[in-house]
């Protein structure tokens, strides 16, 4: 008899995990089958077809993703992993079935269009085969209910329709957690204790009894897995967004037909917009900005800048006022100076302190009539509503970091600026703002503040600040910084620029792992370098097969360069050296290269320099040539590494090769 009523419990059981399991299925098929579209927040923004228009993401290994200590370096470190990974498959995630997924990706990149795909699939039994409950949880609406204590409360208030007070201890179930960086207790939840004054973090602490899946920005995933390290069998992915297929299918998609082309010219022009477009976030603003505008404006993405002021300016232009007055007109009212001043002290006070989520007692601190603007400021302001308070966050994190850029240049001394080193990310913007251009859109951001003194004076600080960092710290973060600054400045060298530049030798390196950003940055200062009439120092090539924008680069270096070096053959068709060098070091020791090829890749360069550094791999079987090639050179200096062999000289290595051939002739 108790045998038959434990069965009779068991079946029970199993029928209510089943009707459960069905209806939650249901619910997710009805309610994200269609989503809102990656885009600028609409007052009613698009809806898309998941299931049908699911564009496949890049996803990589993350295992070994350098630590982000805070969230506003994640757009270099993302620049920076675009050029190094190999995708992972979705397909070849689920068929792991690993117990843990832990998923990170910056803002706007695509990781909560992922998870809503993967509550589509299992709900139509194509992963996650084995798991009875699926449980999708956003972090943002976890912030409204700091008080619930464990697992089955929080269900029963996002899920009481469906659980009906149904206990899931002991059953197979699945939590997807969304949007870890958003969670307002994310300290706490890392560092938890017993003593813990807010129970949702004892709650979410206990899903780590199941299996689960976290979503967030890269430092909040990556802070996350210091209390996930006991789960061995887990998996940590990186969302890099669209790969070109994506792109291309996107425009397709989106783009009427008369502004394609335009759109494609676009990309292929700009480094920045290349290599942003694999956000969606951003190829959907500059695919809207492109389309709207009437005319080309080739600055409108020229620097990381442009990018981001023209996404600013689209915003306020088309979602927040809604007019179609020109901007020059818009900026000219000071109520809109005032608003989009006020809008960027709200950013930059918690930029610095690193708040994504912020209450209306913070805004108040450093604005002091928040209540009586408060419904002006939202559109780039989102309002979380909650039983106890509201919160509130930008609608996107991009917009925050542009805006505290604006404060910054507006409102803060260049002293002040350099000074804080939370403002270090934001720097090249800020110096992107003095941009003079005025076909440039940052015009109508800079005159925020009647009292901000000029921008030369204001740049000169800055650079000036980063290079003696440089020398005193001797960290090539600042040497890259420099550039960049300079780039997104779009200066040239003024008398300070050239007097501050002076203090060092410039060199340049082109190698695998340099973002085509940071190689258009470089561009830039060497072509105004070299016409300042300076001379690089060095430069070095660890690379054989090269972009444009490098090849553009050492085009442009060896025009004034004193040393060359290259460590690695090089393919470089249709252009020759035509300039003399002081120093000229080929260092291919690893390399088998045949006679054609280091008489096409590198005679050319030993045929201008005065000082030669040869090392050769042992394999190499036309050393004889090499001999008669350098022979008429009137080379200062020469040293030869050959089969543990080093010649400092034509006549050690003319002994060297008739010693060989005598050799030979007796054997």
């Amino acid at each position: 008899m108790m045998m038959m009523m434990i069965m009779m419990i068991i079946n029970y059981l199993y029928l209510d995990t089943s009707k459960i399991s069905t209806a939650l299925k249901k619910y997710y098929l009805e309610n994200y089958g269609k989503v809102n579209e990656i885009q600028p927040p609409l007052k009613a923004p698009a809806n898309v077809n998941l299931m049908d228009n699911f564009v496949d993401l890049c996803i990589v290994d993350a295992v070994n993703t350098q630590m982000d200590v805070i969230f506003s370096f994640e757009r270099q470190k993302f620049l920076e992993k675009q050029m190094k990974y190999s995708p992972i498959s979705y397909n070849e995630i689920f068929i792991k079935e690993k117990p843990v997924l832990l998923i990170s990706g910056i803002a706007g990149i695509g990781k909560t269009w992922l998870l809503q795909k993967c509550l589509l699939d299992w709900s139509n039994d194509l992963i996650w085969k084995s798991v009875e409950l699926v449980f999708y949880l956003e972090c943002r609406r976890l912030n409204q209910y700091p008080n619930i204590s464990n697992i089955n409360e929080l269900l029963n208030v996002f899920y009481k329709d469906i659980i009906n007070d149904f206990k899931i201890s002991n059953h197979p179930a699945l939590f997807i957690i969304d949007g870890l960086d958003e969670f307002k207790f994310l300290n706490e939840l890392i560092n938890c204790s017993s003593s813990c004054n807010y129970p949702i973090v004892n709650a979410l602490t206990d899903i780590q009894k199941y299996k689960y899946v976290v979503a967030g920005r890269v430092y909040a995933i990556d802070q996350y897995q210091i209390i996930s390290t006991e789960h061995r069998n887990k998996l940590t992915i990186q969302i890099m967004g669209f790969n070109q297929e994506g792109i291309d299918n996107y425009i397709e998609k989106n783009v009427s037909d008369e502004k394609k082309d335009v759109v494609e010219e676009t990309l292929d022009g700009s480094p920045i917009a290349k290599a942003m477009a694999s956000v969606p976030f951003y190829l959907c603003c500059m695919c809207k900005i492109i389309s709207v505008s009437k005319e080309r404006n080739k600055n409108s993405f020229l620097t990381m800048t442009n990018l981001y002021a023209s996404i600013f300016l689209y915003f306020f232009q088309n979602h927040i006022i809604k007019t179609n007055k020109l901007v020059n007109k818009i900026i000219e009212e000071d109520s809109n100076k005032k608003y989009i001043l006020n809008i960027c002290k709200i950013a930059y006070e918690l930029f610095v302190e690193n708040k994504v989520i912020f209450s209306e007692e913070e805004i108040q601190t450093f604005i002091i009539d928040f209540d009586k603007i408060e419904s002006n400021l939202l559109g780039f302001i989102e309002k979380i509503e909650t039983n106890l308070e509201c919160y509130y966050q930008f609608a996107h994190l991009t917009i925050m970091e542009f805006c505290a850029s604006v404060y910054a240049y507006n409102c803060l001394s260049s002293k002040e600026i350099v000074a804080n080193k939370k403002l270090e990310s934001c720097l090249s913007m800020i110096c992107g703002l003095t941009n003079k251009s005025q076909n440039s859109l940052l015009k109508f951001l800079v005159n925020l503040n009647p009292s901000k003194n000029g921008s030369e004076e204001f740049l000169y600080s800055i650079l000036d600040r980063l290079l003696k960092l440089f020398r005193q710290r001797l960290e090539t973060y600042y040497y890259d910084l420099f550039i960049e600054c300079f780039y997104e400045s779009q200066s040239s060298f003024t008398d300070k620029i050239k007097l501050i530049t002076d203090e060092r030798e410039w060199e340049i390196s082109i190698g695998d792992g340099k973002t085509s950003y940071k190689t258009t940055c470089e561009n830039y200062f060497v072509n105004h370098y070299i016409k300042s009439g300076r001379k690089l120092l060095r430069l070095n090539v660890r690379k054989n097969i090269l972009s444009i924008e490098e090849k553009n680069l050492l085009i442009q270096c060896s025009t004034n360069v004193r040393d060359v070096s290259f460590w690695c053959p090089i393919n470089f068709k249709g252009w020759n050296p035509k300039d003399k060098i002081e120093v000229l070091w080929i260092w291919i020791p690893g390399d088998l290269i045949t006679k054609e090829d280091f008489k096409k890749d590198f005679l050319p360069w030993i045929n201008l320099c005065e000082e030669l550094y040869l090392g050769l791999h042992d394999g190499i079987n036309f050393i004889e040539e090499i001999y008669e090639w350098i022979r008429c050179l009137n080379l200062k200096k020469l040293s030869i590494s050959y089969r543990e062999k080093k010649f400092h000289n034509l006549d050690e290595l003319k002994f060297f090769i008739t010693r060989k051939y005598v050799y030979f002739n007796l054997s």
